[in-house]
Parts: structure tokens; sequence; C-alpha cells
């Protein structure tokens, strides 16, 4: 398994436990020795990320280096979820890629992302380990 600097942790944001499931095993045969953490909601990754109750403890819950995002979720979609995340203080957004995934086919939802300075990139599901290496390639090498 390889390590990457500033990649302790990955974080699936989206609704479908499903998804979550074969998205965490795509990211456990790329052998990259990282914390895979899913939240299942907008909400629940804001927590995560503000080390608030029951991830309050930051050596089992490590800041994630990438944020898969889905876009359409109940509650707080990923739209919402990005207009909080920007309101997070730095230290809690530094040397942190934001990749939607997302089975949105509008282009509208990819301009939107492009517009946004916090999203990184935008991937159609599933989740391969080709985005996967993109990401790490770009920005953790």
């Amino acid at each position: 398994m390889r390590k990457y600097e500033n990649l302790d942790c990955i974080l699936l944001v989206d609704d479908d436990s499903s998804t979550n499931f074969i998205n965490e095993r795509i990211i456990r045969s790329a052998n990259i020795e990282t914390h895979v953490q899913v939240c299942e909601s907008g909400q629940e990754a804001l927590d995560y990320l503000n080390c608030e109750g029951e991830f309050s403890d930051n050596l089992e819950y490590p800041q994630p280096g990438i944020i898969f995002l889905d876009i359409n979720m109940p509650g707080m979609n990923g739209w919402e979820f990005l207009e909080h995340y920007e309101e997070l203080p730095g230290d809690r957004k530094a040397k942190v890629v934001v990749a939607m995934l997302t089975t949105s086919a509008n282009p509208d939802d990819k301009d939107n992302a492009q517009n946004k300075e916090s999203v990184k990139s935008f991937f159609m599901k599933p989740l391969t380990v080709d985005y996967l290496y993109e990401l790490i390639n770009q920005y953790f090498s």
C-alpha cells in the first residue's frame, strides 16, 4: 500500500449506501493507505469537517484530502453543502480537493461546478481507480 502526504482520509458524501460501498471497495483496490469515511448527508459531512459530535476525535477521524461529493441528496444537496463548506475556516479546507461525483448529466451542473472555486473536478459515477489516480497525481504526488 502506498501512502501519500496530505491524503490521510478520503471522504465519501453520498446518500446511497450501495454507491458508498462500491466506492469504498474501489478506493481499497487502489492500494492507497488512507482512512475512508462515509457520510450519508451533507450535514453529516459538515459535522465531520468541523470535528463535531461523533467526529470530535481527530485521531480517529482525520481531515480528508479528497471529498467525493454527490449532487442529488435529500435534505442538503451537494450545492447546499458547498455553500456551507465555502464558509468553513481556512484550516478546515486547507489542502482538501473536492470532486463532484454524480449521475447528473445536466450540463448546467458541470458548468456550475467549474465556477465553484472549491470544486477541483467533476466526474460521472461510478468512481473508478483512474478518476482516483487522476486526482492523486494532480494534487498529491
